[in-house]
């Protein structure tokens, strides 16, 4: 959605008010052991953010066949666990603005947008997280959600974007990265519940920004997203 350029081994890309929030949260990580996210380097002289470059390449649409594996289900279920546990202790500086709305209850820090365009994917392995720009404050389920509903995946049999595996293989594979991602407190339907609202926020989004003039929304609305979330949301809802 912005402008993104490489220069050397480091990204630059545009900042906004957030962004000193996001380079902190970034060295939290790091300093916490979690060092698949990139170094916050600053900001250059055209006011862009600068990040080191991470190994490997996100894994975009259409999906290559390594991202529907089991082997990929549970590796992005452990990592995500790993990101929010790094997450905990997180003080955001005393003026840090979050892009993203916090959600409650506010249990970790959430990515919001754990995706495969966000997981950087070397040889076919999960070795990065990029993109921190929308994390915020929220519950662990909703990142769980978002990761399970692109990674299961836990879509309607005419979206375009997954292979749809029967019902019964996404209950198997929800099943699987919900114990991979080990959290007793939440079950596969907790995630269900969770993809669902997600999703409904994602619609809210876009229509609202879209309304409001925002071009790349204006094209997202246009590329038929907001009716294919729709369609996964009902499918969601009559998951058992």
């Amino acid at each position: 959605m912005t402008a993104v350029v490489r220069v050397g081994d480091t990204v630059r890309r545009s900042a906004g008010p957030w962004t000193p929030t996001s380079h902190a949260f970034m060295r939290h990580l790091r300093a916490s052991g979690f060092r698949c996210v990139p170094e916050p380097l600053g900001i250059d002289h055209r006011g862009r953010e600068i990040i080191s470059l991470l190994p490997g390449a996100p894994a975009t649409y259409p999906l290559p066949d390594f991202a529907w594996t089991d082997t990929t289900l549970i590796a992005v279920a452990r990592i995500l666990r790993a990101f929010h546990d790094a997450s905990l202790g997180f003080a955001p500086p005393a003026d840090g603005r979050w892009q993203w709305p916090p959600h409650e209850p506010a249990e970790v820090i959430c990515h919001n947008d754990f995706g495969p365009y966000n997981l950087m994917f070397e040889d076919g392995q999960l070795v990065g997280v990029i993109d921190l720009d929308l994390a915020s404050p929220g519950p662990r389920v909703w990142d769980m959600a978002y990761a399970a509903y692109r990674f299961v995946p836990l879509t309607d049999p005419a979206n375009p974007d997954a292979p749809f595996p029967g019902a019964h293989e996404q209950a198997r594979r929800l099943s699987a990265f919900c114990a991979a991602y080990d959290e007793p407190r939440i079950a596969p339907c907790d995630v269900l519940d969770a993809a669902a609202a997600k999703l409904g926020e994602l619609v809210d989004f876009i229509e609202r920004e879209a309304a409001a003039g925002d071009p790349a929304q204006q094209a997202v609305l246009a590329r038929g997203d907001v009716a294919l979330y729709e369609r996964d949301i009902a499918y969601i809802q009559r998951l058992p």
